[in-house]
């Protein structure tokens, strides 16, 4: 196998890293995984954890430096857009013929429409909608917890901590899920606050299983917060689509799961996924090694 038919994708998110080999043709020739690979942790960290998955992949090939010369890297990287990330990661030196650098929801676009237009609405700790229409961006949400991201998981876990507490004070309804809340506070308020002071989106998010359980159950306050953020799901793929995109797919921890209680007409208009994120990384090493 000649290493220049030969192209890398990388999905790097907050929760893990992935990468894949492919030939030219598709096949499979090595994967690897590693631990969080987001800009938040710093760009070192982040590399790291993008050269361990990449570093599993070429094992497995068994490539030699000859050949990892040849292959065209694609990285989908999570927080690439804060302020002078791109420009770093563009600095490491590498060992590939080239490299580029998109976000982790652009590659996970590309790969769900196998880099045709398209849009996706990713509802995980986080959510934005995004997608790309006639060489123009579309971009809808996503600005970061707590400001934005709604209807994500680490915003249902805020909604259920507020709600727990007005509950406490008897300024709402007692319900299961309130209660569970609670104790995991061990039902001091004061314990939430404390919690609150350190938490971050992941924390919240960590909440959102629990808000899903009781949602389905009929608890009245689950079944609230999650009518609410589906309803704000509902709104970011109406939106996408006023701007023009073709076709929508609803991605994330929280697609299969909210996908019941979205609206009926926005549930008939999302599509499946074609491929992943490590597609949409492959199809922009494929971009760059046309573009050479």
């Amino acid at each position: 196998m000649s290493g220049p038919d030969c192209f890398l994708g990388v999905d790097g998110g907050g929760t893990g890293c992935r990468a894949r080999i492919e030939d030219a043709e598709g096949n499979v020739l090595g994967q690897g995984l590693s631990g969080p690979a987001t800009t938040r942790l710093g760009i070192e960290a982040a590399w790291a954890s993008i050269a361990k998955a990449f570093g599993a992949a070429l094992e497995e090939t068994g490539f030699g430096p000859a050949e990892t010369a040849g292959i065209c890297a694609g990285i989908g990287l999570a927080g690439i857009g804060r302020k002078g990330a791109l420009g770093a990661l563009r600095a490491i030196a590498h060992p590939f013929a080239s490299i580029d650098f998109v976000s982790d929801g652009v590659g996970a676009c590309l790969g769900a429409h196998s880099g045709q237009d398209g849009a996706i609405v990713i509802a995980g700790t986080g959510s934005i909608g995004l997608g790309f229409v006639e060489g123009r961006d579309l971009r809808v949400g996503g600005y970061g917890f707590p400001i934005s991201d709604e209807g994500s998981g680490a915003d249902l876990g805020l909604k259920a901590v507020q709600l727990a507490l007005r509950a406490h004070d008897g300024r709402h309804e007692r319900t299961a899920l309130l209660a569970e809340v609670m104790q995991r506070f061990d039902g001091d308020p004061t314990e939430a606050v404390a919690w609150m002071d350190r938490a971050s989106a992941t924390d919240y998010a960590a909440l959102a299983p629990m808000v899903m359980r009781h949602a389905d159950q009929g608890d009245p306050a689950g079944r609230r917060i999650v009518q609410s953020a589906a309803e704000q799901i509902d709104t970011l793929v109406r939106v996408l689509f006023e701007k023009g995109a073709p076709r929508i797919t609803l991605l994330g921890g929280l697609a299969s799961p909210l996908e019941p209680w979205l609206a009926p007409d926005v549930r008939r208009r999302l599509k499946p996924a074609d491929g992943d994120a490590v597609s949409g990384a492959i199809i922009l090493a494929k971009r760059s090694h046309r573009a050479r």
